[in-house]
């Protein structure tokens, strides 16, 4: 019998790029940028390579190089000066995402987005304000944590979720004083987007977009990035606030929570290994969907390309196409200005 449909038909040059189903481009792609105030030049992450902490100093020098790219947008994270138990350099008027923020904002047409969280401006690391309990482990560790296995780390709940709400609330209006486009809560604290969309409209910014981390799993893939943002949790990990890696329900439940407190756009985090959570926000809910492709995706594609295992090139360009394909709208990815002249 005559086979009268061959799908190999479509797939030869001329015809191949007009049936392609899935396209990727620049403005679909955002770039972290790691601005370090205890910096004075610009220091590699070494398990992120072709990444850099600039100081404040080089901050617009670096946004401009991403533009160069072609990628509109980038997402600020800061490593402040000084830290304490309730990080509250992170929602000072002169702390060093509020100051790189203005000066990108005044000096280029990026689109800037801001982390909203407290893991980087604290001392324990941790994404909020601790429990009595979780202090009194933090206090009794010293001058020598552990978090691999310090006593009694897995037990009870690290961090006082209302308390922590307020915090949030005013680094959100921090940055939005400073000239944010948008900001993104991603302490996975219960009621985040609601207290941050309070927050902003009460001080006259309503049309200032949220962007929640509404699907964040407790993930081993976060690795590079503790290193990149000196974010590691000094004892404990954050499995009491961050989403079990086995649960796929229960993430469309994080993200219609956060639906109905004012999101604006939803993210997935982190991306590769949780397509099926992509698709199924892009299925049930309206709002644009964002994915997180991960420090510990980029690192792992380059320390493969370094064997000589594959090309990190390649690899990053289907790995991206994936997350588009499973119906992520925007990607934040460290791959973003190596792939988007390529485009």
């Amino acid at each position: 019998m005559e086979q009268t449909r061959r799908p190999r038909r479509l797939r030869r040059d001329g015809v191949r790029g007009l049936v392609s189903e899935t396209s990727l481009d620049p403005s679909d792609l955002i770039a972290p940028v790691f601005v370090d105030a205890t910096a004075e030049e610009r220091v590699a992450i070494e398990s992120m390579p072709g990444h850099e902490r600039v100081p404040l100093s080089e901050a617009v020098a670096r946004v401009e190089e991403v533009l160069a790219t072609g990628v509109e947008a980038v997402m600020v994270f800061g490593i402040p000066e000084s830290k304490d138990e309730r990080g509250s350099r992170a929602w000072a008027s002169d702390g060093v995402v509020q100051e790189a923020v203005r000066r990108i904002t005044a000096e280029t047409d990026a689109y800037v987005i801001t982390d909203v969280c407290l893991c980087e401006y604290t001392e324990h690391g941790h994404c909020g304000v601790l429990t009595s309990d979780a202090r009194e482990r933090w206090e009794a560790l010293g001058s020598d944590p552990s978090p691999e296995g310090d006593a009694g780390a897995g037990e009870g709940l690290t961090v006082q979720n209302d308390e922590t709400l307020e915090l949030l609330a005013r680094t959100a209006v921090s940055h939005a004083e400073a000239g944010a486009d948008m900001v993104a809560p991603s302490a996975m604290a219960d009621g985040q987007v609601g207290a941050i969309r309070g927050a902003l409209d009460d001080a006259g910014y309503g049309d200032l977009p949220v962007m929640a981390y509404a699907v964040k799993y407790e993930s081993a893939f976060y690795g590079p990035f503790r290193d990149a943002a000196d974010g590691a949790p000094s004892f404990g990990d954050r499995r009491h606030y961050q989403m079990d890696p086995a649960n796929r329900r229960e993430a469309m439940t994080e993200a219609g929570l956060d639906v109905e407190e004012g999101a604006d756009v939803l993210m997935v985090k982190p991306a590769l290994p949780y397509l099926d959570v992509v698709a199924d926000v892009r299925r049930e809910f309206d709002l644009p969907v964002a994915a997180y492709n991960v420090s510990g995706e980029y690192a792992m594609l380059h320390a493969a390309d370094e064997k000589g295992w594959l090309d990190v090139e390649a690899a990053a360009h289907e790995s991206l196409l994936s997350i588009k394909r499973a119906g992520a709208d925007l990607i934040l990815t460290y791959f973003a200005e190596d792939l988007a002249p390529r485009l």
